[in-house]
């Protein structure tokens, strides 16, 4: 028998989902494009609770027919 050890192979840090990451990653595309998308539903559903007046600029026309719009 010899005392040799073998050296275990450089492990390669993983993503919090567990799959591999190239070098210089951090998380892998799947878990960036998940953030991604939870994002954007914050965002529409925080749209959607707000009222459509809110939207428009103050003082500003407040339909088609008050900026004048002909539909001919």
């Amino acid at each position: 028998m010899t005392d040799t050890t073998i050296a275990p192979p450089e492990e390669v840090p993983g993503c919090e989902c567990g799959a591999l990451l190239e070098e210089g990653q951090t998380r892998c595309s799947k878990c960036i494009a998940r953030d991604r998308w939870a994002r954007r539903q914050v965002a529409r559903r925080r749209a959607a609770r707000r009222r459509a007046i809110t939207r428009r600029p103050p003082r500003g026309p407040l339909g088609a027919a008050a900026l004048g719009v002909i539909w001919s």
